[in-house]
């Protein structure tokens, strides 16, 4: 297929701006995709990476850095190496990619790669250390793609970046969700998706927490066997008396609020599991001697890893996925700054806002 020579795209303006402007087509090396980006949408990283408090030395230059990891397109063009995709393929997208030669990668913990940042090592993350998804054109890793099935359509597909983190969270469980009790803390994308996972895999049951009565309501319509306004009732002694007194087996906290680390530890059962998947502003209290007393576990996720992304596309394409509720806000490229601002202030209860990026026959797929 002809390409042209130059793309629209959202890039990095001052703190706090982003606008969308013309750049060259990226080049794609001999193990690379180029990705003609068809939806995109937006995460809590994506804010942090627009006030520029994401980057430790202040970030990249204006007006060159294109941000965006949560994005599916079409294959518009492959390296000289790759052979596992073809053009015209619906794929989604992977944010990370680790060196590969590092301790962590070659164990499968490539989210953990020691390199991170070294581009020169091999290194990548899409909208984080390099060129992202709100452009016309992305490049990606051969490895971090995943072909879509015809039934998932590209609003899903961006979706199941998300649901990639729930499963790596899973994933450090080290045990399975069958019959299990699991408590959710934040009904957010992640929380609302994790409760449908939890579902999925077999926990007994689903209690979904947080502080929004809509979000709380569709997390009860996705699954969860007991939803908890923690600004009306105490959500902790709910869970546990919900858990005739022993608490959940495990404890997912997906809000990144302060104080429900602490919740979440109190929630637990003895010898119970927590793992932190939401990013906390600012540093946490929490009662770790409570932990260390009764034995609870805490593990730490950053985003998808260990292959989980290929497990979500895998259970969309088994129609076991709903996440038509999550998706509240379209907007054009062009418009990439009044989305922002609508993520950024939930305005119209916003949950997933997605960029149109760009259209396969004018129809929305």
């Amino acid at each position: 297929m002809s390409l042209p020579e130059t793309m629209q795209a959202a890039v990095l303006g001052e703190p706090g701006v982003i606008r969308t402007t013309t750049l060259p087509l990226p080049p794609v090396g001999p193990e690379d995709v180029l990705v003609h980006v068809r939806r995109a949408s937006l995460c809590g990283t994506d804010l942090k990476v627009r006030s520029r408090h994401f980057f430790p030395d202040g970030g990249p230059a204006p007006d060159v850095f294109v941000p965006g990891h949560e994005y599916a397109g079409v294959v518009a063009a492959v390296g000289d190496t790759v052979d596992e995709f073809r053009v015209g393929d619906r794929v989604v997208t992977e944010a990370h990619r680790g060196c590969m030669r590092c301790a962590n990668c070659l164990a499968g913990g490539y989210t953990d790669c020691l390199n991170y940042g070294h581009r020169d090592k091999g290194h990548r993350v899409q909208g984080m250390t390099v060129n992202g998804g709100f452009a016309e054109y992305a490049v990606n890793h051969v490895s971090t793609l995943h072909r879509l099935p015809d039934s998932v359509d590209f609003d899903a597909a961006v979706v199941l970046t998300t649901v990639g983190t729930v499963m790596h969270a899973f994933d450090t469980l080290d045990s399975l969700l069958v019959g299990a009790s699991v408590a959710v803390i934040g009904p957010g994308p992640i929380g609302l998706l994790a409760t449908q996972v939890a579902r999925e895999l077999g926990a007994r049951t689903v209690a979904l927490i947080g502080t929004r009565d809509a979000r709380l309501e569709i997390g009860k319509s996705f699954g969860a066997d007991l939803v908890l306004n923690s600004r009306n009732e105490d959500a902790v002694a709910a869970v546990r008396e919900a858990t005739q007194g022993t608490g959940a087996d495990i404890v997912l906290e997906c809000s990144g609020a302060p104080s429900a680390v602490d919740d979440a530890l109190r929630m637990s059962k003895r010898a119970g599991k927590v793992v932190l998947v939401g990013f906390f502003e600012e540093p946490v209290r929490a009662d770790l001697n409570h932990a260390v007393m009764n034995g609870i576990s805490i593990e730490t996720v950053r985003g998808e890893g260990t292959g989980s992304l290929a497990r979500a596309v895998s259970l969309a394409a088994r129609g076991r996925l709903r996440t038509a509720e999550l998706i509240t806000h379209h907007f054009p490229l062009q418009g990439v700054g009044e989305a922002f601002d609508t993520y950024a202030e939930r305005r119209g209860n916003a949950i997933k806002v997605m960029l149109d990026v760009s259209e396969d026959g004018g129809a929305r797929q």
